[in-house]
């Protein structure tokens, strides 16, 4: 039976629990490892739902999804493209996403995040889905003229890493088939973004087995799996949610 899992700040303390329906059943000890319900429920609107995790750092895909490739014109690569959001970036459901002292086109990409719950490092395929706690909806902002700005030098970390431009939440839902699930984006209203996750080149299994031979996962670290078409740009005063059926909805607003 799937899990929504959330973070919150109440009464000065930050604290985290299940989410059913609008009651959070507050736990004790660690989300990731044996954690421990208590007596204490709380209703959502009376806390501030933070970030559901605290990476230590976020993996980003690049040219995950048949579909993106298929219009840029993109081969399929032979091994994951990534890069790390900086942790600055990171940033909690429900605050605002700061426009940098820049007239360059800012884009949202709505992307499926997997979480992992227990390190990682060089594990098999087969075994990869035992290291994954569960899954969170993100959005991958990027200041899109900045990545080729100097011919140079591809600046893929710059351009997404500046400060807010990682949201993430509101929850991290577990037992789920991600294979099933379809990420939704929606600007102002106006749906953007509707593809599926079967459509990535890479599995969740074999991004955690690839990446995990890179370099060691810890718990609460976060792969974000790519993005699809309907990428685009935002302007000031936008409302960006990003959705999810089976996890949630992430909104934010920019300015």
């Amino acid at each position: 039976m799937s899990q929504r899992w959330v973070r919150f700040s109440h009464a000065g303390n930050t604290q985290f629990g299940t989410l059913e329906g609008d009651n959070i059943q507050v736990h004790t000890g660690d989300m990731f490892n044996n954690p421990v319900k208590t007596d204490t429920v709380l209703n959502i609107n009376d806390v501030k739902v933070l970030m559901p995790a605290q990476p230590t750092k976020i993996i980003a895909m690049w040219n995950n999804f048949h579909a993106l490739a298929k219009k840029l014109n993109l081969a399929d690569p032979a091994e994951p493209l990534y890069l790390i959001k900086a942790p600055n970036s990171y940033l909690n459901p429900g605050e605002t996403i700061e426009k940098p002292p820049t007239d360059e086109k800012i884009v949202f990409e709505g992307e499926l995040g997997i979480v992992i719950g227990k390190t990682a490092k060089r594990v098999s395929e087969a075994d990869a889905l035992n290291h994954v706690f569960g899954y969170t909806v993100a959005n991958d902002v990027t200041v899109a003229d900045i990545l080729f700005r100097d011919s140079s030098f591809p600046q893929w970390v710059r351009a997404k890493g500046l400060d807010t431009f990682c949201p993430f939440g509101p929850v991290i839902a577990t037992d789920l088939d991600p294979t099933i699930l379809v990420v939704k984006t929606i600007l102002n209203g106006d749906v953007r973004q509707d593809y599926p996750i079967s459509d990535m080149r890479f599995s969740v299994q074999q991004l955690v087995s690839l990446i995990s031979a890179d370099m060691t996962l810890y718990p609460g670290d976060i792969i974000l799996c790519g993005t699809s078409v309907g990428v685009g740009s935002m302007k000031p005063n936008s409302t960006i949610e990003v959705e999810i059926a089976g996890i949630g909805k992430l909104t934010n607003s920019f300015k």
